[in-house]
């Protein structure tokens, strides 16, 4: 499953970077992760759909703007 979310506040690579990892700590399993500033984008692929409010959460603990979610 593709996962992206919609997420305001990133600015540069660093943030990109930051919400990565915050990703993969969360989410150990998820795969492809990559995140980008200037679409306010993260996406990644994991096996099994995950849930809105985690996602939301990690997005807030990292100091950004959770928006929207969508799964493919």
């Amino acid at each position: 499953m593709k996962t992206t979310v919609r997420i305001d506040g990133m600015m540069c690579g660093m943030c990109e970077a930051h919400m990565n990892d915050a990703i993969r700590r969360v989410l150990p399993d998820a795969k492809k992760v990559k995140s980008s500033h200037k679409k306010g984008i993260t996406t990644f692929q994991t096996d099994e759909p995950v849930s809105e409010e985690i996602l939301k959460n990690v997005v807030e603990e990292t100091g950004y703007t959770f928006v929207s979610v969508e799964t493919e």
